[in-house]
């Protein structure tokens, strides 16, 4: 069934930070809906220094896109994707990307659109992942380390968005491998600050490739309610 974009779920992958967990977040929620027989994309439209992430993505997929669908524009340099492009004499713009987004959603049932960096690291010129937020209507997920001093980081992330995406968005604290002394109290203080929906995603490592259809029952409970 072909779909009308504006119609389509679509999920934009923050966070407080480069390594904080969106990949692994993304590749988590492709597989598991793959799983249930959704119609998924998972896009990482713009990247630098390479194309791992994409090629999770794509594996996660089941192959059912290209790598060029899944990440059209990427760039050699491991700078923001705005300075990396320009290292090669190449723009990107906001339009752009939505154009691209748009035309795979019209595919699907649902999808997951992982940005580059934090929320306000330059993806190209002049837009960042909140322009993307707000041009696809999109629901954001923030992701943070679940370390001490994530509180902040998280809600200076939800004050940089609109009022109605700050609303609309979920947060994921993703297990360090080393818990600290703040892990356990982060999220229940963040559900009593911002009244949103905060899930913890345990330490994976290097187990994400081998973990689909193997998650837990907590843990599966958690990718959904981030779904709903």
């Amino acid at each position: 069934m072909w779909f009308d974009s504006d119609l389509v779920a679509t999920f934009v992958i923050t966070g407080t930070d480069t390594g904080v967990g969106k990949t692994v977040l993304t590749t988590l929620l492709a597989r598991h809906l793959g799983a249930r027989g959704i119609a998924v994309a998972a896009l990482k439209p713009i990247c630098s220094g390479g194309r791992g992430d994409a090629r999770m993505f794509r594996a996660a997929l089941d192959g059912a896109l290209t790598l060029d669908e899944i990440n059209p524009w990427h760039f050699r340099a491991p700078l923001a994707p705005l300075l990396a492009a320009r290292r090669e004499r190449k723009r990107v713009t906001l339009r752009e990307v939505t154009s691209h987004v748009r035309a795979i959603a019209r595919r699907h049932d649902m999808v997951l659109v992982e940005g580059a960096g934090g929320l306000l690291s330059p993806l190209g010129e002049g837009f960042v992942s909140r322009d993307l937020i707000a041009a696809l209507h999109a629901t954001p997920i923030i992701v943070a380390p679940n370390r001490l001093g994530t509180v902040g980081q998280v809600r200076l992330v939800l004050d940089a968005l609109s009022d109605g995406a700050a609303r609309r968005s979920r947060i994921v604290l993703v297990d360090q491998q080393r818990r600290d002394s703040s892990a356990a109290s982060n999220a229940p203080l963040l559900r009593e600050l911002t009244s949103r929906l905060v899930v913890t995603l345990p330490w994976l490592g290097e187990r994400i490739s081998k973990t689909a259809g193997r998650i837990s029952p907590a843990l599966r409970r958690s990718i959904e309610a981030l779904l709903r």
